[in-house]
């Protein structure tokens, strides 16, 4: 984003997203067809520090995006920040 940028580690199994970085939380859930995806993630403050890169530390975001064998890319907004485009790349953990 252009306010900012972060990363984190999101868990996604079976439909459901959990994740979180230094300061934030995030649940939610995805729907997956073929490459294809759309995730519903609400975001909420854990731990003082920096500021979102929203600005604010509880949002909803809607994603959707693409996935391949070893990244996933998606874009979204946040409904409490509109004017605000979203994007993120996803690298899988190694085991």
């Amino acid at each position: 984003m252009m306010q900012g940028e972060g990363t984190g580690v999101i868990e996604l199994n079976d439909g459901r997203v959990a994740g979180r970085d230094t300061v934030l939380a995030y649940t939610g859930s995805y729907v997956a067809d073929g490459d294809k995806f759309t995730a519903f993630i609400a975001t909420k403050r854990h731990t003082p520090g920096q500021p979102s890169v929203f600005g604010i530390d509880e949002v909803n975001l809607t994603l959707t995006g693409k996935s391949t064998p070893t990244t996933a890319s998606c874009t979204g907004i946040a409904k409490q920040a509109p004017g605000l485009t979203f994007e993120a790349t996803l690298v899988p953990m190694a085991d």
